[in-house]
């Protein structure tokens, strides 16, 4: 178990390595093409009419996505590096929380009576995850009804729903996510397992 967990956080620090230069990568990408769109390059340059053959058919998915939303296709390189630097954020925060998660199960496996508590954890991290999901799909056009969002409500609501009738909007905006985060992370969670650690002798 320890040598794989060792292979899993060179794997990952690997990765990291690779996002950033990907992300410097499509930042020089976005930032040349950005000039091009915008004239800054002549449109006769070499460079130019290489962007326009190469680089811009990639990003006719984006420059869709920009205009539905109510931008400008010159926008579409710097909302490209917004999507490779989330995607590599989250793609990078989900194999911390996964090699956490490896980290207790062996944990548990040489303390059996951690397991209790390893397995409330992974449950509070689960509830945790949801929150976060559900807050980063209201920034997204996309339906809370989809399947890849709609898992998150059973999970969230039993904490959502009371919050709801105490804390009211700022505005346009619902901070009651946020205030469940918290209250799970810092209150509920370290609690809860505190007892259960007291219980069982772990």
């Amino acid at each position: 178990m320890n040598g794989f967990l060792v292979g899993y956080a060179l794997l990952v620090h690997g990765l990291r390595v690779v996002l950033f230069v990907a992300a410097v990568i499509v930042a020089v990408i976005a930032l040349v093409d950005w000039l091009v769109r915008t004239r800054r390059i002549s449109p006769f340059n070499g460079i130019a009419r290489f962007f326009r053959r190469s680089v811009d058919p990639l990003m006719v998915p984006v420059e869709r996505t920009v205009m539905r939303a109510g931008g400008q296709p010159a926008s579409a390189p710097w909302w490209s590096l917004v999507a490779v630097i989330v995607g590599g954020v989250v793609l990078i925060s989900l194999l911390d929380f996964v090699g956490g998660l490896l980290l207790q199960l062996a944990a548990g496996i040489s303390n059996p009576r951690a397991l209790p508590i390893i397995l409330l954890s992974w449950a509070f991290k689960i509830v945790e995850l949801a929150l976060i999901v559900r807050v980063l799909s209201s920034w997204l056009p996309i339906s809370p009804y989809s399947r890849w969002i709609r898992w998150t409500n059973p999970l969230t609501n039993w904490i959502l729903v009371p919050l709801r009738r105490v804390i009211p909007l700022l505005g346009m905006i619902d901070i009651t996510p946020i205030v469940a985060y918290l209250l799970l992370a810092w209150i509920l969670e370290p609690t809860v397992l505190r007892l259960v650690g007291a219980a069982v002798g772990a």
